[in-house]
């Protein structure tokens, strides 16, 4: 059982102490970990089919046909509540998250994709940078039809960032920030109108590790951060149950992180991370997993069961000094184990 043994072994590196203020999981984070302050720097991706020279990820072209297969797969997933059909045009974080979500919601009402509204995108920005090498990707900044009213104060514009692995793939969304127009920065560009990228750090293992023990002042305050903890402490002890958390990194493969370079010298990044939530109900307790993690069950509820969530991250790094801001962070279900 996966999800259980990677939940005790993170459990096991430092129980939550007595009296402490927050959950405490595994060793404290040390001190120099956030030179993460962006070292500033064009990206250096590995090369592979001798591919060394410096150029635009894609043309306008290409992202605007991404984007386009990417929206119709998705909407028809979305009306069939059929992860399979936009699987292909899918990666990483905002992959998995969207990917369980159809799974979850397609078990608990079946009739839900008929009511499903289509997305649908305008007045799109490509932010395409220059690198070499693989993997290639660039950030659709766009418009679309999910505002819930014309109140132009809570406008918000969807953020995806595709991948494409190599000269045979396809380009997949492989992550999304939902941000409020004045939250997105301005962007740095080279003489053509290219953006910038930025090398993004150790971003997933401080935020875990931060998450565990309460270390790295560079992340401000906020309710993904401090206010995160101090719901975990909360919740740590209710009434016949008991509640542990853990927290991974993720930023191998398609969960890598990216960065843009921002015109004041720091950068907006995407990244992601996994997050165990484990509940053991006392003896007396119905133990019954939520209806939205049935469908991702896996292996027998005895007296507990875990919940594995993941997380996209996007936030805004200083360009030395100063904390992390977090701008938006989208988290989903992707999975669920008994015990």
């Amino acid at each position: 059982m996966r999800a259980a043994r990677r939940i005790r072994g993170l459990l096991r590196r430092g129980e939550r102490g007595a009296g402490e203020a927050g959950p405490r999981y595994g060793r404290r984070a040390r001190g120099g970990l956030f030179a993460l302050a962006l070292a500033l720097t064009a990206t250096g991706c590995v090369t592979v089919h001798g591919e060394t020279a410096l150029v635009p990820t894609a043309t306008r072209g290409e992202a605007a046909t991404a984007l386009k297969r990417f929206r119709a797969a998705y909407n028809e997933a979305a009306g069939a509540l059929d992860p399979a059909k936009d699987a292909a045009f899918l990666a990483g974080p905002f992959g998995a998250i969207t990917q369980d979500t159809l799974r979850s919601r397609r078990a608990q009402d079946p009739g839900a994709g008929r009511r499903a509204t289509p997305l649908e995108v305008s007045d799109v920005r490509y932010l395409i940078p220059r690198q070499r090498g693989w993997p290639r990707w660039f950030v659709a900044d766009t418009d679309t039809n999910r505002d819930v009213d014309d109140d132009k104060a809570r406008d918000t514009r969807w953020l995806f960032l595709f991948t494409r692995s190599g000269p045979e793939a396809g380009w997949r969304a492989t992550y999304l920030a939902i941000l409020a127009p004045a939250r997105i920065p301005e962007f740095r560009t080279d003489g053509d109108g290219y953006v910038v990228p930025a090398t993004p750090g150790a971003l997933s293992r401080a935020y875990t590790r931060y998450l565990q023990d309460g270390e790295g002042e560079r992340f401000a305050p906020g309710s993904h951060t401090t206010g995160w903890r101090e719901q975990r402490a909360k919740n740590a002890e209710r009434p016949g149950w008991t509640v542990q958390w853990a927290d991974e990194p993720a930023s191998t493969g398609t969960f890598r992180p990216y960065a843009l370079r921002t015109a004041d010298g720091g950068s907006l990044a995407f990244f992601a991370s996994r997050h165990y939530e484990r509940r053991t109900g006392a003896a007396n307790v119905a133990v019954v997993p939520p209806p939205a993690a049935k469908p991702l069950l896996k292996g027998r509820v005895d007296r507990s069961y875990t919940l594995e969530y993941t997380s996209n991250e996007t936030v805004k790094v200083p360009e030395r000094g100063g904390p992390v801001v977090f701008l938006n962070r989208l988290q989903g279900l992707t999975g669920a184990e008994g015990s």
